[in-house]
């Protein structure tokens, strides 16, 4: 019936792109089926997109933890669990989304991304805001230093108790934001990202 149906229409070019379009189509046309070309892999493969990302980023922290001598504080390290919770649940989702090929689970997924970020966005909000001395940071995140020195590796190894770096003061900063207000951007990113994918609809 179907295709009966494409037969007995009629289609006409659509201007200076490789694509034939019923009679009568609206203007808009021709530019959503480049657009939704462009769209579709972004959408479907949008689990595993953000755990690579997010195992990108856990790289880059434990990289400025490991060769710049940045230890991170306790905010810090609960903003990276918010990454592994999303690689995590990233690459199950995609696994079960492409073996089961409902679409219904891979949007199950993207809504639960979209939480999980969100939750980052949160925390590295009130980290950034306890840097910029918006409000306290939690009492835990106390100490003073940013760094591993070898003076402090010794107390340790000699059963001293070393304090955890600030909450409260950024140990990096490039262009006026700490690691704090670029953990924001990137979740909330990420959040809009997994909100549109969790939004698409498989044709």
């Amino acid at each position: 019936m179907r295709s009966s149906n494409l037969q007995n229409r009629s289609y006409t070019h659509c201007g200076d792109y490789p694509y034939i379009c019923p009679l009568g189509s609206p203007p808009g046309w021709t530019r959503l089926r480049p657009m939704r070309a462009l769209t579709r892999p972004l959408a479907l493969w949008q689990p595993l997109i953000v755990a690579l990302g997010s195992a990108a980023l856990l790289a880059v922290a434990h990289g400025f933890e490991t060769f710049g001598g940045l230890a991170p504080c306790t905010l810090c390290l609960k903003q990276r669990e918010v990454y592994w919770v999303a690689l995590s649940l990233g690459l199950s989702g995609m696994v079960a989304s492409r073996l089961s090929g409902s679409d219904r689970i891979r949007r199950g997924v993207a809504i639960g991304l979209t939480i999980v970020f969100a939750y980052g966005a949160y925390l590295a909000a009130y980290h950034a805001g306890a840097e910029w001395k918006w409000w306290p940071g939690p009492t835990t995140c106390s100490g003073a230093g940013t760094g591993v020195s070898a003076q402090a590796m010794a107390d340790l190894l000699n059963g001293a108790k070393i304090a955890p770096p600030r909450c409260d003061q950024a140990a990096w900063v490039w262009l006026g934001l700490s690691m704090a207000g670029w953990n924001f951007l990137v979740y909330l990113a990420l959040a809009a990202y997994s909100a549109a994918s969790a939004l698409y609809k498989k044709a």
